[in-house]
């Protein structure tokens, strides 16, 4: 197994606090560097778990903090809000600096390969799968990408920075709020809408975290479609840092520079450049995963780091079609006569339903879990794309009253009914085409443990259908 050594640690006393999957990745990495690790978590089972693995436990809470050089936080931790953890309150008053795993691998870049390739990927949407179609696109090209983060393996976990591979980051606020000397080769900010607030206490504090990402990047990558990245942009440009190349990347409208997507096709126009000047680097047309807007955004960074790494338009145009799209965000599982099934358990709030829903017409929507404040409301003028809806778990009655005489709806209580039914509706329609989309708009956890559950038994329960369909048409007959 790969790994990262922090061997800019080596015969130095951390605390470590939080020995989830990132913390005892940390850990590990600290002590194969030769640091002094003394770790510790609130929960049981992480201790027992980091102890089953050599990591030595001290109760933080009884500890001589003037002992540690620094204090690894896991992520998850609050450092600032709603308020400072215990141990980061402890930490600022022993002076003691506060930093994550990120942080850590930027030392360990700094020290080892400072001009390893490293691009860190970060945006309040989209980040999970622009960064996953980053690493595709290399990887199709033939370049040894190292994949992670925020998107499944701790940075850590990955091999150490080295001018023969490129790291491919994705970085949560959290994350980079722990790592003041992140300066990518590459740092994209894709957009920012109001996220964490809980943990960041205003939007303009979230923002201000994003920011560090892309503020010394070598290259800066910077969403313009939403007003928070667009005043980063503004300002990063407005710097003198004769070093650092700020280019804007839009999905939304044609650019006088920069990337951008216009007819379903991504552009490059260099400054001063005229109109018919652009390049055309990939079309999005026949990229059956990178379906809506919000996903040509995710295609547009893509390409853009693609383009900035090197890469020949082919070989970014043939990574784009090829990309097989991440689970759970609008994954197509199968297309059953004319009815095509989609399985978006990602989507755990209105906001991220309305990216499936503004992609396809003629719709047999799966819904319902456990609601978020505001519940469907704010996806009305989506009904018209809707045929049926088919409510599943606790929302249900709410959601029913939203869609009462607007909406035909079925109440299902559970997956499988709600997709035999909407199955079965959709095979009987008319139309050329249809699909049948779980797109929950809910959180999944009064009838599944997490969205991911809820998406593998959608898919499970989907490639079952042909042989209940058979059998339900056979009692017809």
């Amino acid at each position: 197994m790969s790994m990262t050594p922090v061997s800019t640690f080596k015969g130095k006393t951390v605390a470590l606090f939080g020995l989830g999957g990132s913390g005892l990745s940390t850990a590990k990495a600290l002590i194969a560097g030769g640091a002094i690790v003394r770790a510790w978590d609130d929960g049981e089972a992480g201790r027992l778990k980091a102890v089953e693995q050599g990591v030595a436990l001290e109760d933080l809470a009884r500890a001589d903090w003037s002992s540690f050089d620094a204090l690894i936080l896991s992520p998850g931790v609050p450092l600032t809000h709603p308020e400072p953890h215990w141990t980061a309150q402890r930490a600022r008053a022993a002076g003691v600096e506060i930093i994550g795993d990120i942080e850590l691998f930027c030392r360990e870049r700094a020290a080892r390969a400072p001009g390893a390739p490293f691009i860190a990927i970060t945006g309040t949407n989209g980040k999970s799968t622009t960064t996953a179609l980053i690493a595709h696109i290399l990887r199709q090209a033939g370049r040894e990408v190292q994949l992670g983060g925020n998107i499944g393996v701790p940075i850590l976990d990955l091999a150490p920075p080295s001018e023969e591979h490129i790291h491919v980051i994705e970085c949560s606020s959290f994350q980079i709020d722990l790592a003041p000397s992140l300066k990518p080769s590459i740092g994209v900010l894709i957009n920012l809408t109001p996220d964490h607030i809980d943990r960041h206490g205003t939007i303009e504090n979230y923002a201000a975290v994003k920011e560090r990402l892309v503020a010394a990047a070598d290259v800066a990558l910077l969403g313009v479609d939403d007003n928070f990245t667009h005043a980063i942009g503004a300002r990063l440009s407005g710097r003198a840092l004769s070093e650092q190349r700020v280019l804007p990347v839009s999905a939304r409208r044609v650019l006088d520079w920069g990337f951008y997507v216009d007819q379903e096709a991504i552009f490059y126009r260099g400054q001063g450049k005229a109109p018919e000047e652009a390049e055309l680097i990939a079309k999005l047309t026949g990229a059956r995963a990178l379906r809506g807007a919000h996903n040509a955004q995710n295609a547009a960074f893509a390409c853009a780091v693609a383009w900035e790494c090197g890469l020949e338009d082919d070989e970014i145009a043939a990574g784009i079609l090829s990309f097989p799209g991440l689970p759970h965000r609008m994954e197509e599982i199968t297309k059953i006569e004319s009815v095509l099934f989609i399985n978006d358990s990602k989507a755990t709030n209105a906001d991220a339903a309305e990216k499936a829903l503004q992609s396809f017409t003629e719709i047999y929507w799966i819904l319902g879990g456990k609601s978020k404040e505001g519940g469907i409301e704010p996806l009305r003028s989506y009904f018209p794309r809707i045929r049926k809806a088919y409510l599943i778990g606790a929302a249900s009655d709410d959601f029913a009253r939203t869609l009462e005489g607007i909406l035909p709806y079925e109440r299902c209580k559970t997956l499988d009914v709600a997709i035999t039914s909407a199955a079965l509706d959709a095979l009987g329609s008319a139309a050329p085409e249809s699909v049948v989309l779980l797109s929950p708009a809910c959180a999944s956890y009064d009838q599944f443990v997490n969205f991911e559950m809820r998406g593998n038994a959608f898919r499970n329960l989907v490639n079952g259908l042909p042989a209940i369909l058979a059998e339900r048409r056979g009692e017809a007959r």
